[in-house]
């Protein structure tokens, strides 16, 4: 019994330490990603079920679009761009396009290549209709995709969307304005070394 009184500050300490030792975001979101399996650039399936075991950078954008997805594009290239020169290794980027009638993988891959995008870890999916895509972002992202009848632009939210290793969301992050590069940089690592 006296061993345990006098070794009780010493078990506190530990578990102190111990705790201090896991990183984790803060207001992690945890929002689970629903089963998906669209249709890249190239003509080929991913799904939800290729993502996993990586962390991966989503965002919605269409190829038509006159004013939002131009820097939400470019700033995607700056994240890519920037895991490269950190050396960080088996990030995904997906982009979903909102506007899947027009974006076939042709639109796609030109869309990307405007923006000089590197195709071996970045995915422009389409292959669902509008209707899916719409029910999508806002089940799994909670983000509004709306495309009103008769209109070639598609009203959508600007956010970029940290997925972790088993396909749930961890955080958001505006992808236009004010894009906070280093935070998602520090976030995939914290990801990462979990």
């Amino acid at each position: 019994m006296t061993f345990l009184k006098k070794s009780w500050p010493l078990l506190i300490l530990l578990l102190l330490l111990s705790a201090c030792g896991r990183k984790e975001i803060p207001n992690a979101k945890n929002w689970p990603v629903e089963e998906f399996s669209y249709t890249n650039q190239n003509g080929e399936k991913v799904s939800l079920e290729d993502l996993k075991g990586k962390v991966w950078v989503a965002d919605f954008v269409f190829t038509n679009c006159k004013t939002i997805c131009l820097p939400m594009t470019s700033n995607m290239v700056k994240l890519q761009n920037a895991l490269k020169d950190e050396g960080i290794k088996d990030v995904e980027l997906v982009s979903f396009s909102i506007d899947p009638t027009v974006d076939s993988p042709d639109v796609l891959t030109e869309y990307g290549k405007r923006f000089h995008a590197d195709f071996s870890n970045w995915h422009f999916l389409t292959g669902y209709s509008q209707e899916e895509i719409e029910s999508f972002a806002k089940e799994s992202f909670k983000t509004l995709v709306k495309k009103p009848e008769g209109e070639d632009q598609v009203i959508h939210g600007t956010d970029f969307f940290l997925v972790d290793q088993e396909g749930k969301i961890i955080q958001n992050y505006n992808g236009a304005k004010d894009f906070p590069l280093e935070e998602i940089i520090k976030d995939i690592k914290i990801l990462q070394n979990d």
